[in-house]
């Protein structure tokens, strides 16, 4: 009897983008069957704020109850999206070589940041990209959008914003890169935690030995060590925090800035680490490290972060950035 693997993602273009990219490398290397199962969350049929709806997890939500009900094998997220908290009964099973982890400034006439004219109206839900655009242009006035990559492509288009900030992996996966005007080097402009990568969890315990195929160890280091940066400041996906880890060889770089919401102030911290052997292990403590180092240096004053920040998770993207 042919084997056969469902997956189950969220109806959106990108979210199907995403997980036809998991289906067509995964078909590829193995022959494996796939069947694609559809999920609509709460967050997909509401157009109330995120906040009022729960914020972190009320994409994901959804996804995860199906795949513990047995509805599915296997859910699709985008990395950058996922709570850093494990979650009961389900792992990551894999994750695949990353996409350009770099934000992208998608503008009306093709304009860099640097040319947008004084006062430009440039769109964003991330408390993170405000304060990096506020950082390099205080004039500008930034509006808080929520939506599919359409939606906000559109409002651009209309001529009701002169920009948006998007992330340039969900572009390139949907085929629409070239609508990027310029994209933000890393080095300037750190991106969300896990950002560009994805991430296929499944249920403790199942073997799907199929998703060794895609499994991208350097990947998954890297995300590992942002991703523990944002779990011990125990900031949410919507924190003011940038993070950028490389693998290169038998060393781990990582480094890590937290903003100050206005713009105004930013703490940042960068360490190395050989991997000798346990990667995972070494990703965790560097990023504890770095974070530690962070909240030394004040972070906590510059930004919800730390044990006794108010977490605000209205950025919860669920994959449209």
């Amino acid at each position: 009897m042919t084997r056969t693997l469902r997956v189950a993602t969220r109806g959106s273009a990108l979210a199907r983008a995403q997980t036809g990219h998991v289906v067509a490398a995964l078909r590829e290397a193995t022959g494996v069957e796939i069947e694609t199962v559809i999920i609509t969350s709460e967050g997909d049929r509401s157009t109330e704020s995120l906040a009022s709806l729960g914020g972190t997890g009320v994409f994901a939500s959804a996804l995860r109850e199906a795949l513990l009900a047995g509805d599915c094998d296997l859910i699709v997220h985008s990395l950058k999206d996922l709570p850093t908290a494990p979650y009961e009964g389900l792992v990551i099973g894999a994750v695949p070589e990353r996409e350009d982890p770099r934000d992208a400034l998608c503008t009306r006439d093709g304009l860099t940041l640097d040319e947008l004219p004084e006062g430009a109206r440039v769109g964003t839900g991330s408390p993170r990209r405000v304060a990096q655009l506020l950082a390099l242009r205080p004039d500008l006035e930034i509006v808080d959008i929520r939506g599919n990559v359409d939606t906000r492509l559109g409002r651009v288009r209309e001529g009701d914003l002169h920009a948006v900030v998007l992330a340039s992996a969900g572009l390139a996966r949907l085929g629409r890169l070239d609508e990027a005007s310029e994209l933000f080097a890393l080095d300037i402009w750190p991106t969300a935690p896990g950002q560009g990568a994805l991430a296929i969890e499944t249920r403790e315990g199942d073997s799907i030995p199929e998703l060794l195929s895609i499994e991208h160890t350097p990947t998954r280091t890297a995300v590992l060590a942002e991703r523990s940066v944002l779990a011990a400041l125990e900031a949410g996906c919507a924190a003011p925090i940038g993070a950028t880890a490389v693998v290169t060889g038998d060393s781990l770089a990582l480094s890590a800035t937290v903003y100050q919401a206005d713009g105004e102030a930013e703490l940042g911290c960068e360490r190395s680490a050989d991997l000798l052997g346990d990667d995972h292990l070494v990703a965790e403590l560097l990023g504890q490290a770095v974070a530690t180092q962070l909240l030394e240096d004040g972070a906590a004053e510059l930004a919800p972060v730390g044990p006794a920040a108010e977490l605000r998770d209205d950025n919860w993207p669920g994959g449209t950035e």
